[in-house]
């Protein structure tokens, strides 16, 4: 019994961790309609700035700071600079470029930092089985999640984004700055999903170490419903919870085999997600 706690409260860490990446990913997917597959190398990037600011200064909130700004700013450039060209292409053209993107940034981060594991810091004590950290990192998603749906549900800036995404010849006619609701939904995204890597990256950061973290978001994210947040964090706590529960009684081999059969699963049954809305159409 005793055990079955501690695997239970350590997936709701990491399910946390899933969670915020996958909610970086739905934001971007909401705003622009493009499934972003270079968002764990915008975070790794500003994750080892995080470490060269914080390692110069010693103060890790100044290294955190930083790394959410620098993601922003990467997230913001990515979309003036390289998806943006492509907005009367096929969807498959930005996917692939993104996936470039995340080939090259990684292989940058490791000419510069190497590829050699560095240690980077928890925010407060890793101890315990459900640590101070522990409590941090799942009252942040919270926290985050909840003003990202204000953000899209409540605010007008997020109903010219939601629109710009779904109607953007109509909304330029309603007076709506199309590529502005754009590279502000990238920016967001960014942001979230650079906090995503600053809680995922401890104890070790190298080229590789958000890789595994990023099958686990887009397998939250498919689950809860790509266009879903709350789906989505729902998703991201369930998949941690379950994933620990394979991990501890089947082995951590099974785990990443687990999540990616999770994932062929839902897209079969259920392609718009547990939480999602499944889209008609005529024929």
């Amino acid at each position: 019994m005793r055990e079955f706690f501690d695997l239970t409260l350590g997936g709701i860490s990491a399910g946390a961790v899933y969670a915020a990446l996958g909610l970086a990913l739905v934001i971007i997917y909401r705003a622009t309609r493009v499934v972003n597959f270079a968002q764990p190398a915008l975070a790794l990037i500003s994750t080892y700035l995080a470490y060269s600011v914080t390692k110069a200064t010693g103060s890790y909130w100044l290294g955190f700071a930083v790394a959410i700004v620098a993601g922003t700013l990467l997230g913001v450039a990515t979309e003036r600079l390289l998806i943006r060209p492509l907005r009367h292409r096929s969807e498959l053209s930005s996917i692939i470029v993104t996936l470039g993107l995340l080939l090259v940034l990684q292989a940058i981060a490791g000419m510069i930092w190497s590829n050699e594991p560095l240690a980077f810091p928890y925010a407060f004590d890793f101890v315990g089985r459900f640590s101070a950290n522990d409590l941090f990192v799942v009252l942040v998603v919270l926290v985050i999640a909840a003003l990202v749906l204000v953000v899209f549900k409540y605010t007008p800036l997020g109903l010219r984004m939601r629109a710009a995404a779904f109607a953007p010849e109509v909304a330029r006619t309603l007076g709506v700055r199309v590529g502005l609701m754009l590279t502000v939904g990238w920016g967001l995204a960014a942001a979230v999903g650079s906090l995503a890597g600053l809680l995922a990256t401890p104890p070790f950061l190298f080229p590789n170490v958000l890789d595994g973290v990023f099958v686990y978001a887009l397998t939250a994210a498919v689950l809860g419903g790509l266009d879903n947040p709350l789906g989505t964090i729902a998703g991201g706590f369930v998949l941690g919870v379950g994933l620990s529960y394979v991990s501890g009684y089947l082995g951590p081999e099974m785990v990443t085999i687990a999540a990616l059969a999770i994932l062929v699963v839902v897209l079969i049954v259920r392609p718009s997600g547990l939480f999602g809305r499944a889209k008609v159409r005529r024929v």
